[in-house]
């Protein structure tokens, strides 16, 4: 019976890690050790920064929402607050983007929400 070997699959395995090394510095991009080093950890990194990035972009939002709100006189927690009481089911990502490019319309949630508050209080 003829001898079998693993060099098939562990040049495949190799082949793999090196394309996802190409653009490394040094021996990063071809030494096989480095390179699994490295490109692990870099997809540990890209793992992690997906969920990151979904935070990040909350933040952001919410940052543009509250400087365009307090324009008008109200703070990011009383409009939230009175969109949720006019029953507007905007998103912040929505809000955001209607906060940078249509200030008009921004305006006009904003009204809504203190109507919500105004409902609220009596």
């Amino acid at each position: 019976m003829p001898r079998s070997t693993s060099a098939p699959a562990r040049n495949k395995r190799k082949k793999k890690i090196f394309k996802a090394a190409k653009g490394y510095f040094g021996g990063r991009k071809n030494l096989y050790k480095t390179a699994k080093d490295a490109v692990e950890k870099g997809w540990e990194h890209a793992y992690r920064d997906r969920k990151k990035k979904k935070r990040n972009f909350r933040r952001l939002w919410i940052a543009r929402i509250n400087a365009a709100v307090r324009e008008h006189d109200l703070s990011y927690s009383r409009f939230i607050n009175g969109l949720k009481e006019a029953g507007v089911e905007l998103d912040r990502k929505a809000l955001a983007d209607l906060a940078v490019r249509n200030p008009d319309a921004f305006g006009a949630v904003v009204d809504r929400a203190k109507e919500g508050l105004a409902a609220k209080a009596s």
